[in-house]
């Protein structure tokens, strides 16, 4: 299975992402995506507080992520949570907009551009 990652920019913050040849799909970072629509200082917990909300809401959530290892700010690979593009735009939905209204759910077509 060949894998390629790579980096998009989003208002001029990193998206990590991965190629999946042989699924022939995408995967995204959903912390660095929660740190860019949120402007969370702590991405992490809220990615972890979002999660049991969605279980708790009867979301399949945990069976969706992927676990994939990126290299992080330091130089060393972490894994990180990863969804697919289908799954991330699903996840997206929960995330409520910041009072600012930076995010639009309905114009999330950064995340599916190559």
């Amino acid at each position: 299975m060949k894998k390629t990652s790579s980096i998009i920019l989003f208002k001029q913050k990193q998206i990590r992402r991965h190629w999946d040849e042989e699924k022939e799909l995408w995967y995204f970072s959903i912390i660095d995506v929660i740190e860019i629509l949120t402007d969370s200082t702590i991405p992490k917990r809220y990615w972890s507080d979002l999660k049991i909300k969605l279980q708790k809401e009867g979301s399949e959530v945990y069976e969706k992520i992927v676990h994939l290892k990126f290299v992080a700010t330091e130089g060393k690979k972490y894994a990180t949570d990863c969804f697919s593009t289908e799954d991330l735009l699903r996840v997206i939905q929960s995330i409520p907009s910041p009072s600012d209204k930076k995010h639009d759910k309905n114009n999330d077509t950064f995340l599916i551009a190559e």
